[in-house]
């Protein structure tokens, strides 16, 4: 049988690599870190970084690493089931005070990704009498999980607030008892904010609840890391925060629903990846919390990433070329063709800087990309490097 599964397999995987869609995964032989040694055409060679969620750098930090260590020998390598079967240990119920307590939520519960985090949401919260309400340009996992529940689904443009108060109207003329507005904090895509104030406000207005992904902000974006909601004054406006243990807060696994503490008790009883994944590693949540010591106690990693970030757009600006504006770390380099971003990405590997061309079905078709990273752990050479390589590596592409 699987005989003709294999040929329909391998054909669609040479349509794939003909449509220069084909997604390589590169080996790396050391930690993440501002630069790495990558495997290139077979051969190892240590390259820039600026591919990764390693915000502020705090992935191979020594602090967050000797975390690691000792709680190794304390709390053991793993829990070897749920925590309503097996227990939880203090360093579970200590990181999610901690996270409630930084986020300004009532209560967290803990997941092994943030993208079990999404998807165990939806359902336990919303029935078929119910409505939800999501941005176009959602992440998978908002997108999978409300997939698993059995309420009303609308959807409204990218950041279009018009368009939502429609969808909002649209879902109380249908008679739903309960709505949920659920967003990105910022498009990892694109490196847009979500308009939180507006939509809180209308959430307001129409007796809604808000869901934020704070994935691609947490840690670092808003006046002390606290994300989205703290950078436009509304963190006792969400109702439904969700982020990731994976990116600025120590870049290893992990994710998190920080919420009003009906929402997490409800959680603890019926959200299937809660109950039936194991959790996080314990030494995960304890380097989590050395994460969030440092984050509490300087800003020098927030202001240094947002010092890189500036000269990295600015530069390649003035070099002509096509960056989505705004502020974020995410700097999506527009190419358009996706075979060209394929190959571009090729040129700059082999000048010494690592990064990745996006392409359909990552992106919506002909908005191939090359997203650049930047992290805390960059110096200013490095941002200057990897803008020159940029310089050269087109020159030879357009040669």
């Amino acid at each position: 049988m699987f005989d003709s599964v294999r040929d329909d397999l391998r054909t669609t995987l040479d349509e794939i690599r003909a449509a220069g869609l084909h997604k390589p995964e590169r080996v790396i032989g050391t930690p993440q870190s501002a630069t790495v040694n990558v495997t290139a055409g077979g051969r190892p060679g240590e390259v820039l970084n600026f591919c990764a969620n390693n915000y502020l750098g705090l992935a191979d930090h020594p602090e967050v690493l000797a975390a690691a260590h000792e709680a190794l020998d304390r709390w053991g390598y793993g829990m070897a089931s749920v925590r309503f079967i097996c227990g939880t240990q203090e360093v579970h119920k200590e990181l999610e005070a901690r996270l409630s307590a930084f986020l300004g939520q009532e209560d967290t519960i803990l997941y092994s990704s943030c993208f079990d985090a999404n998807g165990g949401v939806f359902e336990t919260l919303l029935g078929a009498q119910d409505a939800v309400i999501s941005d176009a340009l959602n992440h998978a996992s908002i997108i999978d999980g409300i997939r698993l529940s059995k309420a009303r689904r609308f959807r409204y443009a990218n950041r279009d607030m018009a368009d939502l108060e429609r969808q909002l109207k649209e879902a109380a003329e249908g008679g739903a008892r309960r709505t949920l507005i659920v967003t990105d904090g910022v498009f990892s895509m694109d490196g847009h904010v979500a308009p939180l104030a507006e939509i809180c406000d209308l959430a307001d207005r129409h007796g809604a609840m808000v869901m934020v992904d704070d994935s691609h902000a947490v840690g670092f974006v808003g006046a002390g890391g606290r994300g989205t909601p703290e950078l436009h004054g509304v963190m006792d406006r969400v109702d439904i925060l969700t982020g990731t243990l994976g990116k600025a807060l120590g870049g290893a696994s992990g994710g998190y629903v920080a919420a009003r503490a009906e929402i997490v008790a409800l959680l603890r009883q019926r959200s299937r990846p809660y109950l039936f994944s194991n959790t996080l590693a314990p030494v995960i949540a304890a380097a989590s919390l050395k994460v969030l010591d440092l984050l509490e106690s300087a800003d020098d990693l927030r202001v240094r990433l947002g010092e890189n970030t500036e000269l990295f757009r600015r530069r390649m600006t003035e070099e002509g070329f096509d960056i989505l504006p705004g502020d974020h770390p995410i700097a999506p380099v527009m190419i358009g063709d996706a075979s060209r971003a394929g190959r571009l990405a090729e040129l700059l590997l082999e000048r010494g800087v690592y990064v990745i061309g996006f392409s359909y079905p990552v992106v919506p078709e002909g908005q191939a990309r090359i997203r650049v990273q930047l992290s805390a752990a960059h110096s200013t050479e490095d941002v200057n490097r990897a803008v020159d390589a940029f310089v050269a590596a087109r020159a030879e592409l357009d040669a």
